[in-house]
Parts: structure tokens; sequence; C-alpha cells
């Protein structure tokens, strides 16, 4: 039984409880986002992405509070709260403002015969989304607004520590004009949810969270025939292979480490340096990083989980440089150096403010580091080199690659991985075909 909860991580208190949903609300929710299928998929597409642009408006409007209830909720610093749901609004803007252009048919060039022929974009029913806890917001605007710019309903499942701001989103959507039934949140177990991706009515399912999750939302999925979008962990690698500014490199190098305490999918995990620039690097790095002020992790759970990979990683080699001692849910900032192949803990996500760092003889070598890991989420390569930026990124085996810049993403810019991050996009013109019949029409 999932128990959904605000426990501030800052302080440990239970802020306030939420009763999980009973099977009968379960099988009403369903029905609900089944049964308003119909008539939203009716709707023009400028009727949708007016209800849609008023999402983004009152999420901008109502920034603070609901970035006072992601403090609550996962620990977030309160101006990053409040950016990641400025940054929601901007997502449900872009889906609103281009709609009619993500959505127009698309003419098929004929090869033979008379007529003409075309795709036309239409919904393809009601969806689940299952939603992380690190960006409760975010997560949200990433799924929700595109479906349902396209016409598709939404249920949504969110993580049993952000009861809150789930539901205030559930408010927003309301008070925006969204119909009933069109997006409906529940307080689901994970019973529940294998159940709902089994409904015949639910046409698909997208989930943002752990590999082991993904596995099993995946199992359920293909065995039911039903579509998933997973975005799942990452290992994400920082390249330095030359700089003009080693010290704007090595901020860049921390932002990309400690946004949301670390606690992000695409963070920058693994510091990945070439030779001639490790030693000064990873002194300049070291430095800065335990210099930061402390932050709780969204939980304890998550800070014991980090202190047994560190224990792990040091147990087998590597060399660790700390803040200092955890303490609850707070956990010190680190860097893990002489990190090697062999090192378990080198093929794992950590989730939270402590790096590994990598010497890379050459440009193949650093390539080579970078790939040798079972995620393939996102990337970041610093270099002086155009031409050798163009070439490493298409080296790497990863969705994202993102060159001498940290914090670049952006509504228009497709998110998602490969290997072990899961398939499927989200944001920009893929993430709204995922869930779309591109259907053909040819007329004689």
């Amino acid at each position: 039984m999932s128990e959904y909860a605000v426990i501030n991580p800052a302080t440990g208190e239970k802020v306030r409880s939420y009763p999980t949903a009973s099977d009968q609300e379960i099988g009403s929710a369903v029905d609900a986002v089944v049964g308003a299928h119909a008539q939203w998929s009716q709707r023009s597409v400028a009727e949708r992405a007016s209800i849609v642009r008023r999402i983004g408006d009152l999420h901008i409007e109502r920034s603070a509070q609901l970035g006072e209830a992601i403090v609550r909720e996962m620990g977030k610093p309160l101006a990053d709260a409040v950016g990641e749901v400025e940054f929601s609004g901007a997502i449900y803007h872009y889906y609103a403002d281009h709609a009619e252009e993500l959505l127009a048919d698309k003419p098929i060039t004929l090869l033979g015969g008379e007529g003409s022929a075309f795709i036309r974009p239409s919904s393809v029913g009601a969806l689940l989304g299952i939603m992380p806890w690190n960006f409760p917001a975010y997560q949200v605007a990433r799924f929700a607004g595109p479906n349902l710019v396209v016409g598709n309903t939404v249920l949504l499942k969110h993580a049993p520590q952000c009861p809150e701001s789930a539901e205030l989103i559930a408010g927003i959507f309301d008070e925006a004009g969204v119909p009933a039934g069109v997006y409906v949140n529940i307080y689901a177990t994970n019973e529940q949810i294998a159940d709902i991706i089994a409904h015949p009515g639910i046409r698909g399912v997208s989930l943002t969270g752990s590999e082991r999750a993904g596995a099993a939302v995946a199992e359920i999925a293909g065995r039911n025939l039903k579509k998933c979008v997973l975005e799942l962990g990452g290992s994400d690698p920082f390249i330095v292979l030359s700089t003009e500014d080693l010290d704007a490199t090595v901020d860049a190098a921390i932002f990309a480490r400690t946004d949301n305490n670390g606690q992000a999918c695409n963070a920058g995990k693994r510091m990945v340096v070439v030779d001639a620039l490790y030693d000064d690097f990873v002194e300049k790095f070291t430095e800065k990083l335990l210099a930061l002020d402390a932050a709780p992790l969204s939980s304890v759970a998550a800070a014991e989980n980090l202190a047994r990979q560190v224990e792990r990683a040091v147990a087998q080699g590597a060399t660790l440089a700390s803040a200092g001692e955890r303490t609850e849910a707070w956990f010190p900032a680190g860097v893990l150096s002489n990190m090697t192949p062999d090192n378990e803990v080198s093929r794992e996500e950590l989730f939270g403010p402590v790096a590994q760092v990598y010497r890379a003889a050459d440009e193949a070598d650093a390539v080579r580091i970078a790939n040798d890991t079972p995620y393939g989420l996102g990337s970041y390569v610093f270099t002086t080199d155009p031409e050798q930026a163009l070439r490493v990124a298409q080296a790497l085996d990863t969705g994202m690659v993102f060159v001498n810049g940290v914090g670049m993403d952006a509504p228009e810019l497709p998110f998602g991985g490969t290997k072990r991050s899961g398939f499927g996009r989200e944001l920009g013109t893929l993430g709204i075909e995922e869930f779309i019949n591109k259907k053909m029409i040819r007329i004689a």
C-alpha cells in the first residue's frame, strides 16, 4: 500500500496525509477519462489550445503557491521550485501557441496515380501518466500539455510524496476550464496501476522514474498491447576536452551536477576530463563543490541509498573528498576520484550532490569512458574546437548532447534517451507525436 503524504525532508515532519483511492474510486476515474475522450477530441484544436494556454497562465500566476508545496514535499530551494513551475507554464504555452502547426495535415507526395494523400494527426484516447517526485510540476507539463492539445484525456498518478502539488495542479486544470474527466488526478497504489494499464479503455502509458518501475510498466503494457513512453535514469557524462576559461567550465560542471541538489535524471554525473586538464579541473571542481551550502535530499531513504553507493565505491578503490557527514536527509557534497570501469558504482546512477571524475587520455578515450555505461540519456561536451564538438556528439550513445553549455533545456527541445534510459521523447515536435494516431487519408 502506497502512503500519500507530505513529509518535509528538511525537518522530517509529516505535514499532511492523503487517503489512497479505493478500487471503486479508481474505477470511476478510469471511466471518467475514457468517457470524456469522445467529446474532448471533437473540440477544435483552437479550443483545446486556448484552455491549455490558460493552464500555463495559471501556473505562472500560482508559481509561489505551487513552489512552496514542492519545497515541503521534496526539499527543493524555493527559487528553484518557483522556476520549475514557471518553466512548466512555458511548456503549456509552447504547445498551445504551436498546436495548429503541430497538428496540421501533412501532405504525401504520390509517386503515381491521381488524387491526393495526407497524414492527419488525431488523438488515440485516454492515457495514464505516472510521474516522479523530483520535478512535480515540470513532469506533468511535459506529459499533459501536448496530449491535451492533441485531444487525448489524461489520468495522472503522481509520486506518493507529492500529493499536495498533485492536488494544486488538478485545481489549476479545473480552474482553466478543462472539462470533467479530461484530466483526473488519482492517489493510486502500484497494484491499482497495473489494473489501470490493463484496462481496455486506456490506450497508452507514460512513466518517468526508475529502471525497476519502467521495466514493470513496460511488461504490463506489452502484455496488454499498449504503447508506452519511458524516461528512466541517467548517468550523463560531462566531457572536458579543451577550454579557454577553466573556471567557467568548472562552474558549468558544478551546475550540471548540483541542479535540484543532484536529483535530476539528466544531471552531469560523471566528469570525464582529458589528462592535460584533469588535475587542475579536479582541484577547482572539488573546492567549489564542497563549499556549496548543504540542502536535503528528497527523503531519508534517498540519502541512505546514496550513502550505500558511496561506501561501495570507496570500498572498491575510489577516493572520496567530502564536505562532511550525512544527517538524516541532509547529504554532504562529495567527489569520487580514481574511478575505474571495474568499480560497480561506475555503472550506477548517483542521485545527489556526489560527482564521479574520470581521467581520459584523449578524445577517443573520453568517448569510450562516456559510452561505458548502461545509460544513454544526455551528455555535455566542452571544447574550443567546433569540428571536434560535432564529431564527439555524433559518437556519443545518448539521446541528447549539449555543447559548451548547461541548463539549456527548452520546451521546443525533445527530451529522451536510449539504452536503459528508456525510449520515446517528450517536449518539442517529437513529444507531441508519441500518442497520436497518424491517420493516412488517400483521396482518388
